[in-house]
């Protein structure tokens, strides 16, 4: 609940409303893994990601989003669900950390970490303007192959949205060597403390838990 609370407030500042990962039947689904950031003090939610495991029976985020502008899509996760395949999907940030690297780059090394733990080989994604550097450091690459070389106008005509994907979420090829470290320490040790320097110079304590709850 608090992670529908903060992703539904970010988005509606946008004005965005409809975007495929703001549903929220994702609750009932077993095979959808919640990632979130809170504060110590008072366990308040200021950011938050999901990791959608393709089952063949729910489609995963990107598929329903783009699914009717380029059908490939769907080829595209069928060959990849047996292996272990999903989606990293409906990351948001609160203002209150915004600007900082927390919400965005720590919390998706924590969300490729955690992909890998629970066996899955590959890994999608869904990502805004302002979140692509960020994908393409931590080892993702543009579906070229379907869209416009992977964009789409998404979620609104006015927006545009780019496909992207891990193909090898063990050894991460593609991954910026310091990002890559980040997320081998994490999976090896994924009770771990981590002291950071935020984007204004202050230090931050991180404190990551990635056991199943």
């Amino acid at each position: 609940m608090k992670f529908i609370e903060g992703h539904t407030h970010v988005l509606e500042i946008f004005g965005i409303t409809k975007i495929t990962s703001a549903k929220i039947d994702w609750v009932l689904n077993p095979n959808v893994y919640v990632i979130l950031v809170t504060a110590e003090e008072d366990g308040r939610a200021l950011a938050g990601s999901r990791i959608h495991v393709a089952d063949g029976k729910t489609l995963l985020p990107i598929e329903e989003a783009v699914g009717e502008l380029d059908e490939r899509i769907f080829n595209m996760v069928e060959e990849r669900r047996m292996d272990g395949t999903g989606e990293l999907c409906g990351l948001w940030n609160s203002w209150e950390i915004a600007g900082l690297g927390i919400g965005s780059m720590q919390l998706s090394i924590a969300c490729v970490a955690y992909a890998g733990l629970i066996k899955l080989n590959t890994l999608f994604g869904l990502c805004a303007p302002a979140t692509y550097r960020n994908s393409i450091r931590g080892g993702f690459r543009v579906i070229k192959e379907i869209g416009i070389n992977g964009k789409f106008y998404y979620p609104k005509e006015d927006l545009t949205a780019t496909s992207i994907l891990i193909d090898d979420i063990e050894n991460l090829p593609l991954t910026y060597d310091d990002v890559k470290a980040d997320i081998m320490t994490l999976r090896n040790n994924p009770i771990s403390t981590r002291q950071i320097l935020s984007k204004n110079g202050e230090p931050v304590n991180l404190h990551f838990d990635l056991t199943l709850k």
